[in-house]
Formats: C-alpha cells, sequence, structure tokens
C-alpha cells in the first residue's frame, strides 16, 4: 500500500470515529494513533492535517488535535456571479469576445491520480529516483550560508548564474554565454512564460513545433498570442516549413525542443541545427530553446549535440532549461539566458512578475550541484531510465500492438504511440482510468487539427518494470473496450 492511499484510509477512518468525541475533547495522541492502526508518524501527521483543512479537528502545536467546534450559522446563498462573464472577455471595438485561459494539457500531467492508478501520465521522476537525500543535505547546508535568508540580487545569484552558463556553452566554452548574460527563474514554466511575453505582444503569431508542450500553447494563449504549427519528423524541426511559416505569418518568434523534444523524443538533425538558426535570424526572428531533457539523456544515448546558443554570436537564441525535471517537483530553479537588448526586457517582465527566485532555494541548487552527489544522481537516473523506457516499449509491442510507437528515444520521460484510426480519443483515455491506469491524450499537444489519436505514455513515474508490466496490462484492458473492433490484442501478460 502506498503512503498516499494510508493517508486516505487513515482519515476515512478517523473521520468517521470523531463524531463519538465531544466539541473540542482531545483525540488520541499521534503515537497512540501509529500504535493503534499500526502506520508510520507521518501518515498519522498528514491524516490530522487533512482532517484540520477540512474543519473536522483543530490542531495545537505541542498539545495534540482536538474535535472542532461546530460551525456558525448556515453560510448564505452564493452571489450573482454571471457578471463576470463580460468582464473577462477581450474587449474590442466590435464588442467583448470571449477569451479563455485552457490549462487542461497541463494539469494532466501535474494531477495526482487516485490510489491504486498507475501513473503513465506523470512529468517528473519517480520518488525512489529523486535525490531526496542529496536535496536535503544542500537545503541544510544553505540554511547555514551567511546571509542564506537575505534578499537575493533580482538577475539570481551569479555563481548560479555562472554554473547555468558553463552548463550552456558546454566544455569549450567559446561561443556561449555567460554568468552576466542568464537569469534564474522559478523553473522552466516561469522562464517560457517570461520569455513569450518578452517577444511576442497580443495578437502575434508565434511558430511551434507540431505537436509539442502543452504547457508552451497554454502560456502563449494565455498571453493572447496565436501558436502556428511546424511540423516535425524524426529528425526534428523541418527546416523549410518554418522558413515557409515565417514567410506566411510573419512571426518573429520559434519555440523549439531541439534535444529528446516532448513528446515525440526527436532530436533535431546536426544539418539542420544551424540551418534553422539561420532561417530565423534571415527573417528577424528570435529561436526560443525549450532544453528541458539535457539532464534526462539516457545511458544509451551517446555524446550530445551542444545546444543551439552554444554557438550563437548573433543573439538569435533565447535559452531556457531548469534543475526541476531531473530533481524534484519542488526544486523550481531554473534559468534564462541570452544576449542583446533583449535581455533588458526579459530582465524587466522576470522583475515584474517575479521579483526575485528566493534565496534559499537557489542557495540549496548551489550546493546540490556543486556536491559529488550530483554526477552521480546524473549517472544513477541515466542508468534507471533506460530499462524503464525498453520494457515499456516491449510490453507495448507484446501486449497492444495496435499501438504504433514512434522510434524510442535515448532521453527524456517517455514514449509517443499512435492508435488506429478511428478510435475515439476520450473513450480511451477513460477506459484506461477505469482498468487502472492514467494516460494523458495527444489532442492538447497539438495546436491545431492533430493528424490522428495519439498517447504519451511516461515510464519515469513508475516505481520501476513491474508496475509498467501492469500498467500495460490495464491499458491492453481498456483498448480492448475503446479501440475500433479488431484493432486491440496481442499476447496477454501473466496476471
Amino acid at each position: 500500500m502506498t503512503e498516499r492511499s494510508s493517508v486516505a484510509d487513515l482519515a476515512k477512518t478517523l473521520r468517521e470515529e470523531v463524531d463519538r468525541y465531544s466539541p473540542g475533547e482531545r483525540l488520541p495522541s499521534s503515537r497512540a494513533l501509529v500504535e493503534r492502526y499500526r502506520v508510520s508518524p507521518v501518515t498519522v501527521s498528514r491524516a490530522l492535517a487533512q482532517l484540520a483543512a477540512e474543519g473536522v479537528v483543530v490542531t495545537r502545536p505541542g498539545a495534540g488535535a482536538y474535535r472542532a467546534e461546530p460551525s456558525g450559522p448556515a453560510k448564505p446563498a452564493p452571489g450573482d456571479t454571471s457578471w463576470q462573464e463580460v468582464a473577462l472577455s477581450a474587449q474590442t471595438a466590435a464588442g467583448p469576445v470571449p477569451r479563455s485561459v485552457d490549462a487542461s494539457g497541463v494539469l494532466v500531467t501535474l494531477a495526482e491520480p487516485p490510489p491504486g492508478v498507475i501513473e503513465f501520465n506523470g512529468g517528473y521522476l519517480h520518488p525512489s529516483l529523486q535525490p531526496e537525500r542529496a536535496l536535503a543535505a544542500a537545503l541544510a547546508r544553505a540554511g547555514r550560508r551567511p546571509g542564506a535568508w537575505n534578499r537575493p540580487p533580482t538577475d539570481g545569484l551569479f555563481e548560479l548564474r555562472a554554473w547555468f552558463a558553463r552548463q550552456i556553452a558546454g566544455p569549450g566554452g567559446e561561443g556561449g554565454p555567460t554568468g552576466a548574460d542568464v537569469l534564474i527563474t522559478a523553473g522552466g514554466q516561469s522562464a517560457l512564460t517570461t520569455a513569450l511575453r518578452a517577444l511576442a505582444t497580443p495578437g502575434a503569431p508565434v511558430l511551434v513545433e507540431s505537436p509539442t508542450y502543452p504547457g508552451m500553447l497554454a502560456v502563449a494563449r494565455a498571453a493572447g498570442q496565436r501558436p502556428v504549427p511546424v511540423p516535425v519528423d524524426a529528425d526534428g524541426l523541418r527546416p523549410e516549413l518554418l522558413a515557409a511559416a515565417l514567410r506566411a505569418t510573419g512571426a518573429r518568434v520559434l519555440v523549439c525542443q531541439p534535444l529528446f523534444q516532448n513528446p515525440t523524443g526527436a532530436v533535431l538533425a546536426r544539418e539542420r541545427r544551424r540551418e534553422v538558426v539561420r532561417i530565423a535570424r534571415d527573417a528577424g526572428a528570435f529561436v526560443v530553446e525549450d532544453d528541458f531533457a539535457r539532464s534526462l539523456a539516457h545511458e544509451d544515448a551517446g555524446a550530445l549535440p551542444p545546444p543551439l546558443a552554444a554557438d550563437d554570436p548573433d543573439g538569435v537564441v533565447v535559452h531556457l532549461r531548469s534543475l526541476t525535471k531531473i530533481t524534484s517537483p519542488s526544486l523550481r530553479v531554473g534559468a534564462l539566458a541570452a544576449r542583446g537588448p533583449v535581455l533588458e526586457r526579459l530582465r524587466a517582465i522576470h522583475v515584474v512578475d517575479q521579483f526575485f527566485v528566493p534565496r534559499p532555494l537557489q542557495e540549496a541548487a548551489l550546493e546540490l550541484v556543486g556536491s559529488p552527489a550530483w554526477p552521480r544522481h546524473l549517472r544513477a537516473v541515466a542508468a534507471a531510465l533506460r530499462p524503464r523506457r525498453d520494457h515499456l516499449a516491449a510490453e507495448l509491442r507484446r501486449q497492444v500492438p495496435a499501438l504504433v510507437q514512434a522510434a524510442a528515444p535515448r532521453g527524456g520521460f517517455h514514449l509517443w504511440v499512435r492508435a488506429p484510426e478511428g478510435t475515439d480519443e476520450a473513450a480511451l483515455t477513460g477506459a484506461a482510468l477505469r482498468a487502472g491506469v492514467a494516460v494523458p491524450p495527444g489532442r492538447p499537444y497539438f495546436c491545431a487539427e492533430p493528424p490522428a489519436v495519439h498517447l504519451r505514455l511516461g515510464f519515469a513515474a513508475t516505481a520501476g518494470t513491474a508496475e509498467i508490466t501492469e500498467g500495460v496490462r490495464r491499458l491492453r484492458t481498456a483498448c480492448a473496450q475503446a479501440l475500433p473492433h479488431g484493432a486491440g490484442g496481442g499476447e496477454q501478460a501473466p496476471a
């Protein structure tokens, strides 16, 4: 049983038992609850915190938990909020135009599934792969640094900026950014938001890979920008279609992921790399390089191509990356790198939006990447992701051959698969959840009509190969129900 399901079960039990107590009466001590229900102190603490949030109990530090006093009189009927529909619409000369912000494509990878559901939708490392001890030690050391809780520079700690600059520039270092060209951000999503707000005005076209990361599409649309698709193939973004899109739209921004692209896993081919930057430079456009997966290379990845920003004297490339994916969802530390006047624009928007990234978090990041545990962690993740990837691919071929796989990537978290023609995507993902496995639909990865139904199946958030086998077995059950007649099936996995 997982810690999460244990907390839910204990909270349910205590919720039923608390009615036996009078308002204000003290519940048994945490130690007594640990012994009675044979759970860990952490489970007891989290269950009581959940009941406190619900208003069932009140916790008093050092004194214990007590049944909450009865609530006051019934809340009045809710007011009429329909006026907000007009207020939240965009005002134009012709009148209000409905406008919404769609975060569904992001939430599907952020929301925790119900207990017992296997996560093929996870966007972060499984807790067993996260460097929890190294993070705890880094945070403890950071807290003891002189001035650790003082206000940091708005651009970020220079030592951390310099470290990111060295990672971007690579071993040679010539032609790449310096620490003065880097801003520290609250993770990659924050960096992406700052970049798009700085480079494109509301209503402007923004060229994006197709398919692409839904969080980027959400950022662009929330800023009122118009994402325009440029197709990718097995070698990444297609330069001839990029040139055509720039001519047709007059766009001044391209967002791309040249390394282990999300969701296809493609790596931009060597002969295309300079071509993409040249085409953008000739059109007077910026390239926003989202290098999110460089630290997620698998054991068999071989030598990685340098970032586009590593050789960009003209400042065409705005580079972003983050420590979050390779460490923990809560270590939200990232970086933006740029050259020329655009850096001032990025800096201004960054300061207006968030002032600065908390100094203790930056200090902890510095402690982590400077410790002997850091290279060990990178090697451990690379070694762990490869067998998960290969096992998921093999189980899909064996149990659900109707799902056609793209080439297995040598970095990143997931496989990109295509469902048979005629598949109802909503029916398939719904059937999968009922069968006990969460899979994200492919539709949010396209900013225009998708050419087919796809799924992005993650392997990094799973506990290991045994859980992957069980997850695919559950997915096979869902496919048998939701795929067009005769399209599913494969060898039945052992129960």
